[in-house]
């Protein structure tokens, strides 16, 4: 199942300390409700783990995310996160694309699920993903 899903945020500092900020995985990956970083394994890329809540179900997301573009003079990044769930055969993978501009910026989502989180139908997925995803750009203002 593939959702797509666009988000504005807002960030209080320049476009470049913020631009800093939003391509520091350390940094940006815990911003996510749930979300840590394991270990960092290169200058742009981390493994990490997400406990995500459905319901009254639980999963937890295991894998990588990965800094794969970046274009300082036009403040955009593209973050590829691959992750596999545990204990079972799905997976949530996404492409992120952050935009910024003075004041904040746009961050669009495109996320492709499978497994028990794909079973829960489309509605909950996107209702899910969205939530997280507007918490996610709540906590960018703080960074």
């Amino acid at each position: 199942m593939a959702v797509v899903l666009e988000h504005p945020f807002t960030m209080s500092h320049s476009p470049d300390e913020n631009f800093a900020a939003v391509t520091d995985l350390e940094r940006v990956v815990p911003c996510v409700e749930g979300g840590h970083v394991l270990e960092k394994t290169g200058d742009a890329s981390v493994r990490a783990e997400i406990v995500v809540k459905m319901g009254a179900m639980s999963m937890t997301f295991t894998g990588t995310v990965e800094v794969v573009e970046k274009d300082d003079a036009a403040h955009r990044a593209v973050l590829s996160v691959k992750s596999r769930e545990a204990g079972g055969q799905g997976h949530a993978n996404a492409t992120v694309t952050f935009a910024l501009a003075d004041g904040g910026g746009t961050v669009q989502t495109n996320a492709q699920i499978t497994g028990k989180a794909a079973s829960m139908g489309e509605g909950v997925v996107a209702g899910v993903l969205d939530a997280l995803i507007k918490d996610f750009t709540g906590k960018l203002e703080r960074l």
